[in-house]
């Protein structure tokens, strides 16, 4: 089993790295594309919460490139400079629990996701997503590759109460046979393609995102600095 409640202030470094695995004094991703850089200076605690913290703060990050805002995100793997080790944790078949609490407003991106150990870009897993400007809206996705390669997406959109205003538990149960999503104890979406779901270890990335192709950009109406607040996380890997 992996715990972290989050009790003692500070980080540990033995379960979490603060970036991509291709940090370099920082990291984001361009992919979405992000308009924030992600530093360690926005993880920080309170009341026994880890707090993910962003910012409208100007920094430069890859190649010198401007950023608008800054942010923190964790993740069970691994650094650049540890690429050839072992992930922090990772696993294969198990229950992840989360309980957190999601900052709302436009363009901000709260997510908990899983994928894999190999560093490959599929499969990916997303617990929860949220877009800042639906916070009533629980975005659940699995992205994976099909027999002949092509990307594929099976997602489930669920109205909810207003995820921003209160604490909630994150759920996923992941088998050979069921990938199966749960808000506060609560079955929201199940995928049972068995041929599809992955069969390798995978690792855990928590972060708060700003601005995306899919978010949008911050505008008046955002409040910095926004947080991302997590109380726990227990994942209980399944017996092989």
């Amino acid at each position: 089993m992996f715990t972290d409640e989050f009790t003692s202030g500070v980080l540990d470094r033995s379960k979490w790295t603060r970036c991509y695995w291709w940090d370099n004094g920082g990291c984001t991703n361009l992919g979405n594309p992000n308009l924030n850089w992600y530093l360690p200076g926005n993880i920080s605690f309170r009341n026994g919460a880890l707090v993910l913290t962003a910012r409208e703060q100007q920094v430069r990050g890859i190649n010198g490139r401007l950023f608008p805002y800054t942010s923190g995100m964790v993740t069970t793997g691994r650094d650049y400079a540890e690429r050839h080790r072992s992930d922090r944790f990772s696993f294969t078949y198990g229950y992840v629990e989360i309980r957190a609490r999601i900052p709302s407003g436009r363009g901000l991106w709260p997510a908990l996701w899983l994928m894999p150990s190999t560093h490959r870009d599929l499969p990916e897993i997303d617990i929860m997503e949220v877009i800042g400007h639906r916070p009533n809206v629980l975005e659940m996705h699995f992205h994976y590759r099909a027999d002949a390669g092509q990307k594929r997406t099976a997602n489930r959109r669920v109205t909810v109460s207003d995820l921003s205003r209160n604490w909630h538990v994150y759920g996923l149960e992941w088998s050979p046979n069921a990938i199966i999503w749960y808000l506060d104890g609560v079955e929201q979406w199940r995928f049972t393609n068995a041929s599809a779901i992955p069969r390798e270890p995978m690792y855990l990335i928590m972060n708060l995102a700003v601005g995306g192709a899919w978010p949008g950009s911050p505008n008046s109406s955002t409040q910095f600095p926004a947080e991302f607040l997590i109380d726990y996380v227990r994942i209980w890997q399944r017996a092989q």
